[in-house]
């Protein structure tokens, strides 16, 4: 599988932060990142439908065509896509101890735990699950 290379899966806020605002980003995020073997970094395929759910709602701006900006947060040295397969789906139905009802947040944690990563995140909830590995601050 090709994932195996990457240690880290991003939050969508993570993913988007680190694009165009690098400043909301604890310093010890910033260090593991820097790390030798920490890239590319894994990313949910569910984080690129919010980012462009957020756009078309107007709660986030780009200076580009949103297209092109994907392509540019998309480079593979940075980020390897992780696709919503059929472990995923099924892992995101059957989280333990009833996590919370947001619907990407269930998919991006299966995702962590089917692909056994460390999940990158600022998300409260998520941090407070004690059943997927997570780093932030």
């Amino acid at each position: 599988m090709g994932c195996l290379q990457v240690k880290y899966l991003l939050d969508t806020h993570v993913w988007y932060w680190l694009m165009e605002a690098p400043a909301k980003v604890p310093a010890k995020v910033k260090r593991v990142l820097k790390r030798t073997g920490s890239t590319p970094l894994g990313l949910s395929a569910i984080s690129l439908w919010e980012i462009a759910k957020l756009e078309e709602k107007a709660k986030i701006n780009f200076k580009i065509p949103l297209d092109r900006w994907m392509e540019d947060a998309l480079e593979p040295r940075f980020v390897q896509k992780l696709e919503l397969d059929d472990r995923v789906a099924v892992e995101s139905t059957r989280l333990p101890e009833g996590f919370h009802r947001d619907l990407s947040g269930q998919i991006i944690v299966a995702t962590a735990r089917v692909h056994n990563l460390t999940l990158i995140t600022a998300d409260r909830k998520i941090l407070a699950y004690s059943h997927v590995k997570t780093l932030w601050s």
